[in-house]
């Protein structure tokens, strides 16, 4: 054999490997996304069964496990609660939760109307009372009805936790979570 014909066998091995090796990539990324359309559909299964999310209102995304909610819902607990749907979905490895609330034009109640530093209080004081929370490391603020929630928590749940009971709370309109989740 001459010089010539090994390097066009040796090239045309090395150009079959790179073909293998996208190729067996390419499949991963098929598996990815096969499985974030799994998830998609879990998760908006289990949305529509909950009747508090009203789910013809919610749209989700996954991306690499990443589970986005976008949309609008009636009320902060609605909210929460399409939350914990979907980071209770197996497969989920993180919720970004966008949904918006909506605003119930003509219709206002007290509680909708309270100071935003009593609102700040009954958050902070329903914190204190749950197990779950640590309170003394969450942070709250409230701008307009709409509860912030910063600092950091030990884990996922107690995250999810602190947003489910803000947003219980008579008058908070919407809740934001900015809780970071401290890795060990």
């Amino acid at each position: 054999m001459s010089y010539k014909t090994i390097g066009m066998v040796t090239g045309a091995f090395a150009a079959l490997c790179f073909s293998v090796g996208a190729m067996a990539g390419a499949a991963a990324d098929a598996g990815v996304v096969i499985d974030d359309s799994v998830i998609t559909t879990k998760v908006k299964t289990a949305l529509i069964e909950e009747p508090s999310t009203k789910a013809h209102d919610i749209k989700v995304t996954t991306v690499n496990g990443v589970v986005s909610l976008r949309g609008a819902v009636d009320s902060p607990a609605a909210k929460a609660k399409a939350g914990e749907i979907a980071q209770d979905t197996d497969g989920v490895s993180m919720v970004r939760n966008e949904l918006t609330i909506r605003r119930d034009q003509g219709t206002s109640s007290i509680g909708q109307n309270v100071d935003d530093s009593i609102l700040t209080t009954r958050v902070k004081a329903a914190l204190i009372d749950d197990p779950t929370t640590k309170a003394r490391e969450i942070s709250v603020s409230t701008n307009h009805g709409v509860v912030r929630l910063t600092g950091t928590v030990g884990s996922m749940d107690e995250k999810m936790e602190a947003a489910r009971v803000a947003a219980t709370i008579d008058g908070v309109k919407d809740v934001r979570n900015h809780l970071e989740v401290k890795t060990m």
